[in-house]
């Protein structure tokens, strides 16, 4: 099992979205597809903070830096990166967050913060056998294995705490 932990204050996200997009670059480049601009650019807007983001808010930021950008743009950016691992979709939230190891095939299971609006994924593989074992006993057929779970990040739940102990 392998966990992106919520950010701490000392996270280096210059660095983590350099990473991001480096991987990316070595990944399209290796496979033989292209990573065009437009795609590398949403790529980019959608590692600018550790939190889901929905297609329209990611054209609402194109189109104020390019001017008229039309949706089917985004959409088919998003079903690129998607396509080749480079993102997930928050299916309850209807949003997408960079994949911090899309050289790995795996399906990621997520905590997403109510607070702040974060998200850290793991990938959990006894979960992952026991989601598989239950469908069996079941004779369900899995197609889409995406786990979220919502509550509080550290720091919202610290917040939550201390405003609990002020009243």
């Amino acid at each position: 099992m392998w966990t992106i932990k919520f950010l701490s204050p000392l996270h280096d996200h210059d660095a983590c979205v350099d990473d991001a997009l480096r991987q990316a670059e070595t990944l399209c480049r290796g496979r033989g597809v292209r990573l065009t601009p437009i795609r590398r650019r949403v790529l980019e807007l959608i590692w600018s903070d550790h939190r889901p983001h929905r297609a329209y808010e990611l054209l609402d930021s194109l189109r104020a830096e390019r001017g008229p950008v039309a949706p089917p743009t985004v959409y088919r950016a998003l079903d690129f990166l998607l396509a080749e691992g480079l993102i997930h979709r928050i299916e309850s939230l209807k949003a997408f967050v960079g994949c911090p190891r899309p050289h790995n095939s795996h399906i990621g299971q997520f905590f997403i913060c109510d607070g702040c609006g974060a998200a850290a994924e793991v990938a959990s593989r006894p979960l992952m056998k026991q989601i598989d074992a239950s469908a069996e006993k079941l004779g369900f057929i899995v197609s889409h294995p995406i786990v979220e779970v919502r509550g509080l990040c550290p720091e919202c739940g610290k917040q939550e705490r201390s405003g609990h102990g002020e009243s």
